[in-house]
């Protein structure tokens, strides 16, 4: 049979497709070295799985909160707030990972953090992590 007999097939149908192209995450490919798409013949290069989540969580810890009108208010990353303030390194470590969580909650592929440490040099933060995705896990090391 072509065609869906009933309604019912039809939504069917649609559901198993829309959930089976959720559950993949995608992102243009990033070169983190020189901080642009990475490109093969001029084209952009698409990642998947694990690599698109690494790329989306990057890029959403280099983006500020609120700077930039193409995002959402939710979208990006309050950490600049701990710069240059004098606080504790425990304080500046815990709060770093609040805010982080924060920012990568919103991505639903993205169930949890483990290992995290923030360090702070003056107006310098570095962060690592490994995020736990229903990908599997992802290192996030010096951003």
């Amino acid at each position: 049979m072509i065609y869906p007999s009933s309604v019912s097939d039809v939504d069917t149908i649609i559901d198993q497709t829309v959930s089976a192209t959720e559950t993949i995450p995608r992102e243009y490919a990033w070169d983190f070295v020189n901080n642009d798409f990475r490109l093969i013949d001029g084209k952009f290069v698409i990642v998947e799985g694990k690599e698109a989540l690494k790329v989306w969580i990057w890029k959403a810890l280099k983006t500020m909160k609120l700077k930039y009108s193409i995002y959402s208010d939710t979208y990006g990353q309050d950490l600049d707030s701990l710069i240059g303030q004098g606080f504790s390194s425990g304080m500046i470590e815990s709060e770093a990972k609040r805010l982080v969580w924060e920012c990568i909650s919103f991505n639903s592929h993205i169930t949890g953090m483990q290992d995290f440490t923030a360090t702070s040099d003056g107006d310098t933060l570095t962060i690592s992590f490994t995020a736990l995705t229903d990908q599997g896990k992802v290192s996030v090391d010096g951003i």
